[in-house]
């Protein structure tokens, strides 16, 4: 295991420490009970689990601006409680239909479809809870603005608007099922949407958490925007060449629901050359930060090398 591999586990971990403290069965102030079954089913979902990237992000790109991931790992785990919630929407049989997920059977495998709806609808609004509460941060102003940030890349011009363009794509919503063929460009808005949009968002939180001045701000969101894209066609890649096994779901899915990729347009071999051109672009725009971004480069090559 390298340098970067044992810092992953170790965020990681800590991650998956606070979640267990959020989803803990005691009732938080306000909250008359935690039904057991839906905590049940939240926890499911939430915990062990997946790479903990969105909040690796989040305590890296904080780390950039001197905040501790004992300051930052709150505000990381609302962003991976948003991103959980997602995950349990995007495999229910009216969007994706998965059976797998991370390895185990989906939510509304291992419950029910109501029980599953309602688990991703508990785990959004818990995300924007965490985010409210003055433990994330003293400044009421910072916790406002971290607020707005998780909202806009999540809801209808973020992750929620790139899912329904997804399912047009797919020809849901046509009189004949007809998938719609997009160009390039068209694609590309489809899927930072959809995937790009809360990736950036997590290093756009590192940045609020850090009080970033605004160049500094800039340089980390073209890194964002950049690593954003990579993730979704790294994704899309794994769809097509990955093993089931490794990957942890079911693979071979976009053709056989003829979604709009990059891979389907242009071949594996260009998608992989962009793939690196994206890559590039992100330790590119962060190199007024040296060597203080020696964590967030890694993340860069870890998405584009990832197996899962």
């Amino acid at each position: 295991m390298n340098s970067f591999e044992r810092r992953l586990a170790e965020q990681a971990s800590h991650c998956e420490q606070v979640l267990e403290e959020i989803l803990s069965a005691s009732p938080q102030p306000g909250e008359r009970a935690r039904p057991a079954r839906l905590l049940a089913a939240m926890r499911h979902a939430a915990l062990g689990g997946g790479k903990r990237l969105r909040p690796i992000l989040v305590v890296e790109s904080a780390a950039l601006f001197g905040v501790s991931a004992a300051a930052s790992m709150l505000a990381g785990a609302a962003f991976e409680l948003l991103h959980c919630y997602s995950l349990v929407h995007d495999d229910l049989p009216a969007m994706d239909d998965d059976d797998l997920r991370r390895g185990k059977p989906t939510v509304h495998k291992a419950f029910d479809e109501a029980t599953a709806i309602l688990a991703g609808d508990a785990l959004q609004t818990l995300a924007f809870d965490v985010l409210s509460r003055e433990a994330t941060h003293d400044d009421p102003a910072v916790r406002a603005s971290l607020v707005r940030c998780l909202a806009r890349a999540s809801g209808i011009g973020g992750m929620a608007g790139g899912q329904m363009l997804d399912l047009e794509a797919e020809g849901r919503f046509s009189t004949n099922n007809t998938p719609v063929a997009l160009d390039i460009g068209e694609i590309e808005t489809l899927q930072r949407m959809k995937t790009g949009a809360l990736l950036a968002a997590c290093c756009e939180a590192g940045a609020i958490l850090g009080r970033a001045p605004e160049t500094e701000k800039t340089a980390i969101m073209r890194y964002a925007r950049a690593i954003g894209f990579a993730f979704q066609l790294a994704d899309d890649i794994l769809d097509v060449e990955g093993d089931a096994a490794a990957v942890g779901k079911a693979v071979g899915k976009d053709a056989a629901k003829n979604k709009g990729t990059l891979v389907a347009a242009i071949g594996v071999p260009a998608a992989r050359k962009r793939l690196d051109q994206l890559i590039d672009e992100a330790k590119d725009a962060l190199a007024p930060f040296g060597a203080r971004a020696q964590w967030l480069i890694a993340c860069a090559e870890f998405i584009a090398a990832r197996k899962s």
